[in-house]
């Protein structure tokens, strides 16, 4: 959409070639990579001390970092028929995934119910997402 003359109009994007399947399928793997690597640019600073001392380089996989959400949306843009908010809700539920893992692996947080109930909503949002036409 864009807006023109204070009307919002719906533009017709370059939807590619690609199917909306192999889409979904490269948007939800790119989503996972890009919040692994997250993860670890941001919490490896309690796990090992090089992460702690060395931020400045850390800051440095902001740019490749950046350019795998923007990709991942591209993809997400492509699956879901030109929407948004699917794709913004499936990255939402696999930093949420990832990031309960990760904690868990490397820090020791196990699951509250608190926790639980989270992903149990995170998961519900992408099956929405992903399964409700």
């Amino acid at each position: 959409m864009i807006v023109k003359n204070g009307m919002v109009e719906k533009v017709k994007v370059n939807m590619e070639s690609m199917s909306k399947t192999v889409a979904l399928i490269l948007c939800i793997g790119t989503f996972l990579l890009v919040q692994l690597v997250t993860w670890f640019q941001l919490n490896g600073q309690f796990v090992w001390p090089w992460f702690k001392n060395n931020v400045f380089l850390l800051c440095l996989l902001g740019i490749p970092i950046s350019w795998g959400y923007i990709e991942a949306t591209r993809l997400g843009f492509i699956a879901f028929d030109g929407m948004l908010w699917p794709g913004r809700l499936l990255g939402f539920g696999m930093g949420m995934l990832s990031f309960a893992v990760l904690a868990y692996i490397f820090l020791g947080e196990g699951l509250t119910w608190k926790t639980i109930t989270s992903l149990v909503l995170a998961t519900a949002l992408v099956f929405i997402q992903v399964f409700w036409k």
